[in-house]
Formats: structure tokens, C-alpha cells, sequence
């Protein structure tokens, strides 16, 4: 297969990445006049009452310094998902660079000017506007462009929360191992964040005469591109569907639905850590989810039948190199405790402890051994460590503690966790270039995200478990020097699901028939 240039990539995606341009703008715009409307006035309010401005830019630091992806998630059950967790969580973080540079500009004009204009028989609201804010509209700018610069780069995180941007292409890069698609969300990301940062710099160095020509034009602007990106965010469908990043660029994901169901859903993105909550909410109707997921019992969700199988077997395994194994002797066979020790169903329970009854993965992980008689204390060895990596949601976590007591208990070697690496690529990688030793791996995913085989092999390999299991393992071999252990025993393959309720009210038990329901719609 011929690799996809760069450009090619761009060309073929155009539509969708210019309505992501519009969306980031849009994201970037909104926040930021809200921001302004919030932040300088709050900046005049401190510069006039400064036993205030601690405590204000105190909170503001605070708010500052909350990670972005745990500042959406807060945001999510006050605003559920979309467009407004995103503007808000980038509203807040706008607002210390605007509310200190306001604080910082008036505070630092003149003493002599004021008493001058005061002399003059000016008063509070003349002052102000005619003299502290005029003076102090170069640093005040300074903090909007560096609101604006903060938004952009902050702006790609709101793919998280189906808020679209062009975090879509970035995230679904990552997960699918595309460097292409990665560049061509941080690309446009980067060169969007210089264009703003030189235009409010244009504007800064012009000074007040310039900012008050445009001060009517450029809050238009910064509307209608407000605006436009609302209009790309509603969906034109009567059930509205959110898919992963990840889902969306593969074959056996949105791809596969359009080429083989030829069904155009119009997603939007959402991460997999808040989709499930979406559709029990009633947020979204249809999402991709995995078919071991313990929230598809906790919300009572509805597994469509993939009556044209594009979903391929995904059977768990450990992937380790080959050089690792004859490294630490006693590891494959320590692994190996765990192959068909698991069903889909006992996989679903396990899940369903971590996702709805908030059991800890530790001791998810040593109740299971101990059930299966499989639990050994802890030997505490010190004859080398291994290093476990692992996905970021709570089934890779779950798998990687039974794996962290098994090494333990059976041998002396040490282990290391490094959880939540992300997707499939950073895990990947992780794995090749040694940061980590083994990670559990699925045989579909090693398939068609790492291996990439051609349509004709494609249709071969998927015809059962075990043909897929012997070609990615032989394949692995042979490209990186990996291979897959025993596989677990269970098959953790995508999904569309819906509701129950709503799909026994629609009557939709297969991806036809919801396929046939957007025909007749």
C-alpha cells in the first residue's frame, strides 16, 4: 500500500478540516469576548478597590492552574456536553491574563496624570475613559493576546467534550497511529495561534487610535465566527450520535459504516470516559462503545447487531518483545496465568465494579485472583523490574494490576505501572522505543491500527479469532520483534449502542435497521 502524503491527506479531508478551522475559531472567539466582557471589567473593579485584588487574582491563579482536561470534566455536569462546557472552561482560562494586565495597566498610570485631569475637572467615568484605559490599552491588550494564544492551544481539548475543534483530527491521529492526521489538526492549530497572537500584536503596537476604529468591527467579527461555529455544531439528525476519536478514522468504525452500510450519522467527537453518561442522558442516542464495557449494564444501553460484520475480533492479549521474554525468563509464563481465565461476560462484571460501583482496580484485581485461586503474596524480589503499560480506561488498569500481582507473587522481579498512556499509538511506541516492557493489546486494534493489511487480507484474517490472533502475532514477529501471548479469553470489540428504551421504540435491533430508519427519515 502506497503511504498518504501529507498533503493527499489534506486534500481528502478539506471539508471536514476547514469546519474544524471554523469550530476552533469559533471556540477561541466566543471565550475570549466573553472573556473580555468578564475580565476588564473586574480588572477596573480591583484597580479601584485593591484590598480586593488579592483575593480576585488569587481565585483566577487558582483556576489557572486546574488542568484543562480536569476543568472540562467539572464542567460536564453543569453543562453537559458540547459547546458550553468548552467556552466556559476556556473562559476561565482567559480570565487571569485579562483580569492582571487591566489591574496592572491602570494601576500603573501616572499619579501626576490623574492629578492633572482631576485639576482638569474631570470625573470618575472621564478619568477613566479618557485617560486610565487609553494609556493602559497596551498592556491590556498584552493580556488578550495572551488570553487568545492560551485559548487556541486549550481549544484542541474540546474534542473531549464533543465541542468539536481541531482536536478531532489530533486525538484520532494519536489513537490510530496517523502521523498525518495528527499534523493536520496541529498544523492549522499552530499557525491559528501565531495569526492571532501577530494580529492583537498589530493592534497593540498601532495603539488606542486603531483600537478605536476597530473596536466595533472586531467584536462583529469575533460574533459571526462565533456564530458559524454553533451552526457547525448542531446536528441536522433525529438521533444525534457521538463516536471517539479513535472510531472515527477506522475501517472497522465510521469508515466501515459508511463504505459497507453506507450509514452517514454525522458524529460528533466525544471522548469514551464520558460517552456512556452522554447517552444515559439522553445527550446523545447512538455512540460507539466496546462490547466488555460494565456502563453498557449500569445504563442499560443496547448493543446493535453488526449484522455485516465490519467489527473484527478483539481478543485481549499481553504484547511484549521477544528479547524481553529471554530477558526475564519467568515472565511468559507468569503472563500466561491469565489466558482463558475470562468471557465477555466476566469481563462486563469486572467493569462494571470499576465504572458504576467505583471498586478501586487493586482490589478488582487481587478479588478476582483470589477467586480463581490465583493470588500469591507478594514475594518482594529484586532481580530486575518490569514495566507495565497501559490505555487510559478501567480495563486496562484492571488487567495491569492482576498482571503486577501475578509478576509479584510468582517471581522476583519488581514492576513499575505506567497507566493511562493514552491511546493505541503512545502505548505503541511506549512499547518499541522500551519506555515499558509488555501492555495488554487487542487483536483487532493490532490489526488494523498498527499492521494496516490490504482489503483482500483483511477479509481473510477476519474470518475468526484464531486467524486474526496467528496473523498479527506472526506479523508482529516479524516487523518488531513482539510478540502476543496467550490471548485472555474475552472479546472486547466495538459497538454501536443506543439505549434500550429507545431502541425497542424505534425497533432498531441492527445496524441495518438503523440504517433503514436514516433512509426513511
Amino acid at each position: 500500500m502506497t503511504q498518504q502524503s501529507l498533503w493527499q491527506f489534506i486534500i481528502e479531508q478539506q471539508e471536514k478540516l476547514l469546519t474544524q478551522v471554523v469550530q476552533h475559531l469559533g471556540l477561541t472567539f466566543l471565550s475570549l469576548i466573553l472573556a473580555i466582557i468578564i475580565g476588564v471589567p473586574l480588572g477596573i473593579m480591583i484597580a479601584r478597590k485593591r484590598k480586593l485584588s488579592s483575593p480576585v487574582l488569587g481565585v483566577a491563579g487558582i483556576l489557572q492552574t486546574i488542568p484543562s482536561i480536569a476543568l472540562l470534566g467539572f464542567m460536564i455536569p453543569a453543562f453537559g456536553i458540547g459547546a458550553k462546557p468548552a467556552i466556559v472552561a476556556l473562559l476561565i482560562y482567559a480570565l487571569l491574563p485579562i483580569i492582571r494586565n487591566t489591574y496592572t495597566g491602570i494601576t500603573e498610570v501616572s499619579p501626576t496624570v490623574i492629578e492633572a485631569a482631576k485639576a482638569m475637572g474631570m470625573n470618575k467615568s472621564q478619568l477613566l475613559f479618557k485617560v486610565e484605559l487609553p494609556l493602559a490599552m497596551p498592556v491590556i491588550i498584552a493580556g488578550i493576546r495572551t488570553a487568545a494564544v492560551i485559548n487556541v492551544g486549550v481549544a484542541t481539548l474540546a474534542s473531549f467534550v464533543a465541542a468539536g475543534g481541531l482536536g478531532e483530527f489530533i486525538f484520532g491521529g494519536i489513537s490510530l497511529n496517523n502521523t498525518n492526521m495528527i499534523l493536520a489538526g496541529a498544523i492549522p492549530a499552530a499557525l491559528l495561534a501565531v495569526l492571532l497572537d501577530q494580529t492583537i500584536a498589530l493592534v497593540q503596537r498601532s495603539g488606542y487610535r486603531l483600537f478605536k476604529k476597530l473596536k466595533y468591527i472586531v467584536p462583529v467579527i469575533l460574533i459571526i465566527v462565533g456564530a458559524a461555529y454553533l451552526f457547525t455544531a448542531v446536528s441536522k439528525n433525529s438521533i444525534k450520535a457521538g463516536f471517539t476519536p479513535e472510531f472515527m478514522g477506522r475501517q472497522d468504525g465510521d469508515l466501515g459504516l459508511r463504505s459497507v452500510y453506507h450509514l452517514n450519522v454525522n458524529p460528533v467527537i466525544v471522548n469514551d470516559a464520558i460517552m456512556y453518561k452522554a447517552a444515559y442522558e439522553k445527550e446523545l442516542d447512538l455512540i460507539s462503545g466496546y462490547s466488555t464495557d460494565g456502563r453498557i449494564k449500569a445504563f442499560d444501553l443496547y448493543v446493535l447487531n453488526d449484522d455485516k460484520k465490519i467489527f473484527p475480533p478483539y481478543f485481549a492479549a499481553p504484547i511484549i518483545k521477544t528479547k524481553t521474554l529471554k530477558k526475564f525468563p519467568e515472565l511468559e509464563e507468569t503472563l500466561n496465568l491469565l489466558a482463558n481465565q475470562f468471557n465477555d461476560s466476566i469481563m462486563t462484571d469486572l467493569n462494571y465494579k470499576s465504572d458504576q460501583l467505583h471498586q478501586t482496580p487493586e482490589r478488582i484485581a487481587k478479588d478476582f485472583l483470589v477467586k480463581n485461586k490465583l493470588y500469591k503474596t507478594s514475594r518482594k524480589g529484586n532481580s530486575g523490574t518490569i514495566r507495565i503499560g497501559s490505555k487510559i480506561f478501567g480495563e486496562q488498569y484492571i488487567l495491569t494490576e492482576m498482571y503486577k500481582m501475578l509478576i509479584e507473587g510468582y517471581t522476583d522481579y519488581k514492576v513499575e505501572t505506567k497507566t493511562g498512556l493514552g491511546g493505541t499509538k503512545i502505548c505503541f511506541d511506549a512499547l518499541v522505543n522500551d519506555a515499558i516492557d509488555f501492555y495488554p493489546e487487542y487483536t483487532g486494534t493490532g490489526l488494523l491500527v498498527l499492521l494496516k493489511p490490504s482489503e483482500q487480507t483483511l477479509k481473510e484474517v477476519t474470518q475468526n479469532a484464531d486467524k486474526t490472533y496467528d496473523y498479527v502475532n506472526v506479523e508482529f514477529q516479524k516487523q518488531y520483534g513482539i510478540q502476543w501471548l496467550k490471548p485472555l479469553g474475552f472479546n472486547n470489540a466495538y459497538a454501536l449502542m443506543m439505549r434500550r428504551k429507545q431502541a425497542e421504540e424505534l425497533k432498531i435491533k441492527s445496524i441495518s435497521d438503523l440504517k433503514k430508519y436514516f433512509d426513511d427519515k
